[in-house]
């Protein structure tokens, strides 16, 4: 009978032959969850995971003249380091990957939460922007104009790995990265904490710039395309669009990250440091 069995899921890998037990469940294909140690790579990034202490590191591989470059910055590495070459490296990270010289081995970071916002005035969530390039470059926008966190789901968002890190340029070492399970529930959860919480449509009563603004304001963009889905609008205070005086009417969600940024820092009443 076993042998039957056998031959028989040989032939049809994918049906379940005996009525009333369920077949096991087939294993998805796509992008794997970050679930062991990753490869940073590029100067700004590794620098920035190797002044981040939260940041558990490995193994660093590099050229003698990254690792000359690092010292130049002020990066001595506490892991071992392993000189290798340009070609060893893309090996390592691909042909297209623009590693500069170095590959750092580290675990992801932690997973932060709504506990880590406390404290926070302005916050950028990110309603299912899944490319990791945009989710990189807002990252690094955020740090630019003074945001306390980046919020995005944990699903239809980019895992951490290589290619937001190399985007965001050290940003991710630099920011919390929040991830939440439910958008709309967490905005409701930061409206109890007496945040206001601002979506960008572009059917928004009124434009950013003319938006009143709380002490603490979350700034919700959605993706290109769906912009902020309809649940996570309604767990929002406003909704206000940006004007665009060209004849370009809207911007890439990375573009329109820095404009809106900085529009709610002018609002808030939120001056750069010195």
């Amino acid at each position: 009978m076993k042998r039957v069995y056998a031959m028989w899921m040989k032939s049809h890998p994918h049906r379940n032959p005996m009525p009333g037990r369920p077949a096991k469940p087939r294993r998805q294909t796509g992008t794997p969850e970050m679930s062991g140690p990753i490869r940073l790579y590029g100067l700004h990034t590794v620098e920035a995971a190797f002044a981040n202490p939260e940041r558990k590191r490995h193994r660093l591989f590099a050229t003698p003249n990254a690792l000359r470059r690092l010292q130049e910055r002020g990066v001595f590495p506490d892991v071992p380091v392993e000189e290798t070459t340009p070609k060893g490296l893309q090996k390592m990270v691909g042909q297209d990957a623009v590693h500069q010289g170095v590959v750092l081995e580290a675990d992801p970071l932690p997973a932060y939460g709504v506990r880590e916002l406390k404290g926070a005035r302005l916050v950028l969530a990110l309603d299912q922007v899944t490319d990791p390039h945009n989710v990189g470059a807002i990252l690094r926008s955020a740090v630019a104009l003074g945001a306390d966190a980046v919020v995005t789901t944990e699903r239809h968002a980019p895992d951490e790995g290589p290619v937001l890190a190399k985007s965001a340029s050290g940003a991710l070492d630099l920011i919390r990265h929040v991830r939440v399970k439910n958008m709309a529930r967490f905005l409701e959860e930061m409206g109890a904490q007496g945040f206001q919480r601002i979506a960008l449509d572009s059917d928004g009563e009124a434009s950013l710039e003319d938006t009143p603004f709380a002490a603490n304001v979350v700034l919700v963009l959605g993706s290109e395309g769906k912009g902020v889905r309809q649940g996570v609008r309604a767990a929002c205070d406003r909704l206000a669009r940006l004007d665009m005086p060209g004849k370009i009417r809207s911007l890439n969600v990375s573009n329109a990250a820095v404009l809106a940024l900085y529009i709610s820092r002018a609002g808030m009443g939120l001056r750069p440091s010195p």
